[in-house]
């Protein structure tokens, strides 16, 4: 493991607010909607096998976590109340989505609007 990369050093799941708050080892401390997880995933479903095959997520404001799993000392599998499990979400990626959630996010929102698609189901 790479000691400079900062690791969590809090995950606190609020089920009534749909947030996931994490706080890392460099003080960093990020507060990621189940919804932005969701439509984020690492997963081939959503990321595809490579550039340009990209899944757009839609209909999931609602979306929550129902589970969080330990996979070794550098990643959690989040378990979705949508069935969706099968994206294994690093401390990086996570640190990643953190860092760069306004972006991501407003980026989201524009491909949803091109797609004539909705956040909600």
């Amino acid at each position: 493991m790479n000691t400079s990369q900062p690791v969590p050093t809090e995950i606190c799941l609020h089920a009534q607010s749909r947030v996931l708050e994490m706080r890392f080892s460099d003080g960093a401390h990020f507060e990621l909607p189940c919804e932005y997880l969701r439509v984020y995933s690492p997963s081939a479903e959503v990321r595809g096998h490579g550039a340009g095959q990209e899944v757009l997520q839609t209909g999931k404001r609602s979306v929550a976590i129902t589970a969080i799993e330990p996979v070794g000392q550098y990643a959690v599998k989040l378990v979705f109340d949508d069935g969706h499990d099968s994206g294994l979400y690093s401390w990086r990626y996570l640190y990643e989505l953190g860092s760069r959630q306004a972006d991501n996010w407003r980026d989201y929102l524009a491909r949803l609007e091109t797609a004539g698609a909705s956040r909600d189901a």
